[in-house]
């Protein structure tokens, strides 16, 4: 049903001085006519929520509300609340920073035609969203959470994240689909035998979480010893490739084979692979990451892309928000309609 407010501002006229004074509007009032900031907050939580594109939210008002608001009108309210949540964003950033563990990943997003990426830095209780047009270093710098963060960052790998003087953890699932690839496609025992103890390591890190407790240094070391041992079986099986000096002018360093690429890894990386066992706040996985980004999949494939880079900017800093005020059990609507009245809740 539809509803009309209307608003008077009194007009006063001082005994004393004859001066006029008139009352002043809400800030959210600035036409004549203009529609209701809740006619806007669920515009908004339509397209960035339940990620509705811009001409089904127009269908779905004419037809339940029985009035039309254009997509330039929604547009427009987002634009606005970005603005009104900037202040909500650094909070989020301040949040992370510091926090003991946080994940980091991206994903693709096409801006008008264009592969440019939306970067993550998440908790269970926040989650910060940034689009950039590259994926490295620069991109992670402009975020603005890593270059002070101190904690343990999950993360599968990405080199970048490995320039930071945080600490680093790695996802094991990534690394166990590689194990599994190499065992089913070359049969190489020693991945298998890897993945087999991961999942062994990953039973007692759980069973210890739910004791609270640690998982004592003897079967650490234990599971270290057998970890060592595996290695070793896996470089047998792929020792480097024989090449001459000549060779290596010639042709620069000499390809490798996915086996032998991820042994090197896993000797290299033993600590941040296994820190998930000797420090029981951190995950097997980066799967905390990978949920959240989800959501930016789902955008992409309802709406297929962003017009504009700003508008890749407005739909990360408020879903954004929206994600944080979920994994804070915040009612989204009411907050909503508080930012876009410059209040937003903080979580």
């Amino acid at each position: 049903m539809r509803k009309v407010t209307e608003r008077r501002a009194e007009i006063k006229k001082c005994p004393y001085c004859n001066c006029k004074n008139k009352a002043d509007f809400p800030k959210s009032i600035t036409k004549p006519v203009q529609y209701g900031i809740t006619v806007l907050t669920i515009a908004i939580y339509l397209r960035n929520y339940q990620l509705i594109p811009y001409n089904r939210i127009k269908n779905l008002y004419e037809d339940v509300f029985g009035f039309k608001i254009s997509s330039d009108t929604i547009i427009k309210a987002e634009k606005n609340l970005y603005h009104k949540l900037k202040g909500v964003t650094n909070h989020i950033k301040k949040q992370l920073i510091k926090e003991d563990v946080i994940h980091g990943d991206e994903t693709g997003i096409n801006v008008n035609g264009r592969n440019e990426q939306c970067h993550l830095i998440s908790t269970k209780k926040y989650t910060y969203y940034f689009h950039h047009e590259s994926r490295g270093f620069k991109a992670m710098n402009k975020m603005g959470v890593l270059p002070k963060y101190r904690g343990i960052i999950v993360h599968d790998f990405w080199k970048s994240y490995l320039k930071y003087k945080c600490e680093h953890a790695l996802c094991n699932v990534h690394i166990q689909r590689e194990l599994d690839n190499i065992f089913k496609k070359h049969k190489q025992e020693w991945a298998k035998e890897m993945s087999d103890l991961l999942y062994e390591i990953k039973e007692h890190a759980d069973c210890a979480r739910k004791q609270d407790t640690k998982i004592d240094e003897d079967t650490i070391k234990t599971f270290i010893e057998k970890y060592h041992s595996i290695l070793m079986k896996g470089f047998e099986d792929n020792p480097p490739p024989e090449i001459s000096k000549d060779d290596v002018v010639k042709r620069g360093i000499q390809a490798q084979s996915k086996s032998k690429n991820l042994l090197d890894r896993l000797a290299t990386y033993e600590k941040e692979i296994l820190r998930f066992a000797t420090d029981l706040r951190v995950p097997f996985s980066n799967n905390q990451a990978e949920r959240d980004l989800r959501m930016i999949t789902i955008q992409q494939n309802i709406s297929g892309n962003f017009r504009k880079p700003h508008g890749a900017d407005v739909f990360c800093r408020i879903r954004g928000y929206i994600s944080t005020l979920i994994k804070n059990k915040m009612p989204v609507i009411s907050s909503l309609h508080a930012a876009i009245e410059d209040v937003p809740p903080l979580p």
